[in-house]
């Protein structure tokens, strides 16, 4: 046998590190967002704006019980690079009618039967596993470790547990205060010195969410929640909440040839481009129903905030069948298209297909039908994952428009189907969803869009028993939070206080800040089936601003944000066929914005204002309405108070 010389043998393992350490470069189609992925003992990816580096090696992986694991030691098999340019058109326009969706997009092919496709957007970059194997095996867990630049802080909405309604208020922390047994729910915000990120993830299905763990460093890791093998009523709540008492040693069951989800990131140094964001929609996975005509978005006059208190009638309110009359009655003088029972309606909490003795419920639906009001049914998940096609059948033979789910608390494997399987066969049945006490919306709005809103936000609800719900935490969710999709913060509170008024009240909830901040929401947050949380009778006494706030849309054709900082203030415009609406929302300093009214066509309009009153400092529920006359060179200003907002409906003449 020969032997071969060192030098030679050096030579030759020089190049086989050349062959394994390949890398791929591309841009977004404007060219300043770029993207570096490194194939050498595992993938790593970097990401930069403008030169900047802002995602430094991030480390990612599929690890599984059988069969080639995803990322370790990659031999590409080849790779493709091409350019995309095409328009979406969502069935319901939660931010636009029309969206241009354009990227550069890398697919690797690895040998061991899966891909890579990474995609670089304009406004940020996402990547996503495909396994093309056909082997049924358990995920034991994904690798998702993100390195950020020294000096970069988060906005970190921690959670205590995976078992969680993901309604949280955001920390400020840097990523070295982020110890390795602290964990957030998504979407989290990152900032650097130069540039945010919002991290999130969309075309979740049949996997586990995603949480996000610290390090004691710059360095931040996934950790999910495992696959659940057993979980038991919990005393005392036994019809919502469940204790998880056996876990498997994997975090999903999957077979071959799937896509895994979207780990989205959008990157900007203009914090307004987080609000206009379409990624999480872009990503997800396209409409699958055939009919969509019956879906039908809108506002929602919605009882359990304001505890049923009606009063100036003469009949005893309550969870009675006179009480919901009045609502519906309300709706109806309103052009409210919905009205919402909560808990109360159902003969018991587990007993969902029969309801409360008080209430009649077939009576109601048909007196709706009559008004031209739609109900929707809130039920608990638990109940309606034991039974659902028979409830649901049941609540459609009455003719229920839609279901209001609440407590599913949970994002495993298990749950994220049950999401899926309820989108399903509520879209079979024409009826619409509203995901309470829900994880963060995940793609699956676009393939079903009955599915119409989503919680898993900190919302108007908590001012029931906290003063959580800050001007600050108002201003800070639509730049975190509504990234993601559409939020049910349930706003349009009219007992409205500033802090040194505030006082908690579970039956008489007030709400953090002026009149025209809960106003200016119906502009600023996106919801295509938004709520009217006030009681009725109050709202009576309220009609101005009811008549202002039943003026705006819940879908949008156009939306444009011409103020945002994140946690301070934002102003957004938005249009709905030929009207524009602009809303603006302020944390605690007041604030005197420019509008530039450039956005509007040619000709002239009227301009509705609904705005902080003179006297707003003394006392919350203070505004003031006018109309002015305006075009595209007016140039005007949103004066706001201390916890303030400033509206606009501009039409033309």
């Amino acid at each position: 046998m020969k032997t071969i010389p060192c030098f030679c043998i050096s030579i030759l393992l020089v190049i086989v590190h050349q062959v394994s350490a390949q890398h791929y470069d591309i841009k977004s189609p404007d060219g300043n967002i770029q993207i570096r992925v490194d194939n050498s003992d595992t993938i790593l990816w970097s990401a930069s704006l403008n030169g900047n580096t802002i995602i430094e090696k991030a480390e990612m992986g599929m690890d599984f019980s059988s069969h080639t694991d995803f990322g370790t030691n990659p031999n590409v098999k080849k790779h493709t690079i091409k350019s995309v340019s095409e328009t979406i058109y969502p069935v319901v326009s939660h931010k636009d009618s029309k969206i241009k969706d354009e990227y550069t997009e890398l697919s690797i092919t690895y040998r061991g039967h899966y891909k890579l496709n990474f995609r670089a957007y304009n406004d940020g970059v996402a990547y996503q596993f495909i396994d093309e194997a056909k082997a049924k095996r358990q995920v034991i867990s994904e690798n998702v470790s993100l390195r950020f630049p020294e000096g970069t802080k988060s906005l970190f909405p921690q959670e205590e547990s995976m078992y969680s309604h993901n309604e949280r208020l955001y920390l400020d922390k840097s990523l070295p205060e982020i110890a390795p047994n602290e964990f957030c729910s998504l979407p989290v915000l990152f900032i650097t010195d130069k540039v945010k990120v919002l991290f999130t993830e969309t075309a979740l299905h049949d996997y586990p969410g995603l949480f996000l763990k610290g390090s004691g460093s710059t360095t931040l890791n996934a950790v999910f929640p495992k696959y659940v093998l057993e979980a038991v009523d919990k005393d005392g709540r036994s019809d919502r909440v469940q204790t998880i008492t056996k876990e498997a040693d994997y975090i999903a069951e999957v077979s071959g040839n799937r896509d895994y989800p979207w780990r989205v990131f959008v990157i900007t140094d203009d914090d307004r481009k987080l609000v206009e964001s379409n990624l999480t929609y872009q990503l997800a996975k396209p409409n699958v129903l055939k009919n969509t005509d019956w879906i039908k978005p809108g506002k929602v006059a919605w009882d359990w905030y304001n505890a049923n208190n009606i009063y100036g009638v003469d009949f005893k309110a309550g969870l009675n069948t006179a009480t919901y009359k009045y609502y519906i009655d309300f709706a109806s003088k309103n052009n409210i298209e919905y009205v919402i029972l909560d808990e109360g309606w159902t003969k018991s909490t587990t007993d969902i297909l029969h309801f409360n003795p008080d209430m009649d419920i077939k009576e109601l639906i048909k007196y709706g039908e009559e008004k031209g009001v739609g109900i929707i049914l809130w039920v608990l998940w638990k109940p309606l994952d034991e039974n659902l096609m028979e409830i649901l059948e049941t609540y459609k033979s009455w003719g229920a428009k839609g279901i209001k789910i609440d407590f599913m608390q949970r994002n495993d494997q298990y749950m994220v189907n049950s999401y899926e399987q309820i989108a399903k066969a509520c879209a079979e049945l024409e009826l619409l969803v509203d995901f309470h006490g829900a994880f963060k919306p995940s793609g699956l709005r676009r393939m079903y869009p009955n599915v119409v809103n989503y919680e898993g936000v900190r919302g108007n609800e908590n001012n029931k028993w906290s003063e959580d719900i800050t001007p600050e935490h108002t201003v800070t969710i639509p730049f975190i939070r509504m990234v993601a999709g559409p939020m049910d913060f349930t706003p349009g509170a009219m007992i409205n206080k500033q802090a040194k008024n505030y006082a908690i009240s579970f039956e008489r909830p007030m709400s953090l800040g002026t009149r025209a901040h809960q106003v200016a929401m119906y502009v600023v947050y996106e919801a295509p089936l938004q709520m009217l949380c006030e009681s009725p009778s109050t709202y009576y006494k309220e009609q101005e601003t009811v008549d202002f706030i039943t003026q705006i849309p819940t879908t949008w054709d156009e939306t444009i944000v011409l103020h945002g900082s994140v946690g301070n203030y934002i102003v957004v415009a938005r249009r709905h066929g030929d009207i524009w609406y602009v809303g603006g929302m302020t944390d605690a300093d007041a604030r005197a914005l420019p509008i530039d009214l450039a956005f509007l066509g040619e000709g002239s309009f009227n301009m509705e204002l609904f705005k902080d009153g003179a006297n707003v400092d003394r006392f919350a529920q203070d505004y003031s309405i006018e109309t002015v006359s305006v075009n595209k060179n007016t140039k005007v200003t949103a004066n706001m108070a201390s916890g303030g907002g400033w509206s606009a409906i501009i039409t033309k003449k």
